[in-house]
């Protein structure tokens, strides 16, 4: 009987302290999202949603597209940063105000959204985060507002639009005879939605922006905006076709112009080709060059763990 109740008492004593765990990770992960909301820009509202909080600079998010949201960006908060992360969409896609308005579609107008969400949050010394389209933004408002910044993360970097077209002309020619004649003669009549057109964009997609599979999350809850409107007015039909107002983006010049510290990362078979970004390192002085393995475009999604690597040890050093 004494080894029985012994049993129960022990049994009672590892539930109690089992639910207690329980019930304080479950607090601490809901306490992550210190803040959400939104604020008011040219054209209309951007949601925003800052994650942990610490003594660490706050790492402002700037995801891709035009037209992209920051799901991409999710992995970022399994890194155990121990500062503010704070994620957002740009007007005109995701959890933020849809745009139709063509003349609010421009650079200048994207960096006035940031510079408003950063006097919202009362951001100093943050670490900037951009990601494809958005090293175009970051590196725009960097030149435009550069006191505040402390760091510039640029992941799979655009900076000049001839240099990425070059590349994907040198990554289509790594496909298929067939499948390179269906993108040129669909691309020199202009019809970027027929279904051969569409399925060769599939391959070179799989091959150089997203290689792994993507873990869906449920957002059937979510009223998301599509930001397609954004990207063909800005960008154009397809990562490597141009025929928006990005065309002629060229920051070139500006790189030895940087003077924080700055880490350039690309994925392995990323459609921002290494030795692309190793050229843009080479011109930021004193910058970080990353290739992370295994990954194309999407290096978060193809291999979380070694840019989570990168990203902390990067920051950390700061």
């Amino acid at each position: 009987m004494f080894d029985f109740l012994s049993a129960i008492i022990m049994l009672r004593k590892k539930l109690f302290y089992l639910i207690a765990l329980l019930v304080l990770f479950s607090c601490s992960k809901g306490s992550q999202i210190v803040e959400e909301g939104f604020v008011e820009v040219n054209g209309g509202k951007i949601w925003y949603e800052v994650y942990g909080k610490g003594p660490k600079a706050p790492l402002l998010l700037l995801h891709g597209g035009p037209g992209g949201t920051s799901f991409g960006f999710e992995p970022l908060k399994e890194m155990g940063y121990d500062g503010p992360i704070i994620f957002w969409e740009q007007l005109g896609s995701g959890r933020s105000d849809p745009l139709t308005d063509t003349t609010l579609m421009t650079i200048e107008n994207y960096v006035d959204q940031v510079e408003r969400l950063r006097k919202h949050l009362g951001l100093k010394d943050f670490v900037l985060y951009g990601h494809s389209w958005g090293t175009m933004l970051g590196m725009d408002y960097f030149l435009t507002f550069p006191d505040e910044v402390k760091a510039i993360i640029f992941s799979s970097p655009l900076f000049s639009t001839d240099l990425w077209i070059s590349d994907a002309d040198t990554l289509i020619a790594t496909l298929p005879d067939s499948v390179q004649q269906v993108i040129r003669y669909h691309e020199s009549i202009g019809e970027y939605e027929h279904p051969h057109y569409e399925a060769a964009t599939k391959l070179y997609y799989s091959l150089y922006v997203t290689r792994k599979e993507k873990t869906e999350v449920d957002r059937s809850h979510l009223n998301l905006v599509s930001g397609t409107n954004v990207y063909l007015y800005m960008w154009g039909p397809s990562e490597f076709t141009s025929t928006g107002t990005l065309r002629n983006y060229d920051r070139l010049e500006y790189l030895p112009k940087i003077n924080v510290p700055v880490l350039l990362m690309t994925g392995e078979y990323d459609e921002a080709r290494p030795s692309t970004v190793k050229y843009y390192q080479s011109l930021v002085p004193g910058s970080k060059f990353a290739m992370i393995p295994d990954a194309a475009h999407s290096t978060l999604n193809d291999n979380k763990e070694g840019t989570l690597k990168v990203v902390m040890e990067f920051i950390e050093k700061l």
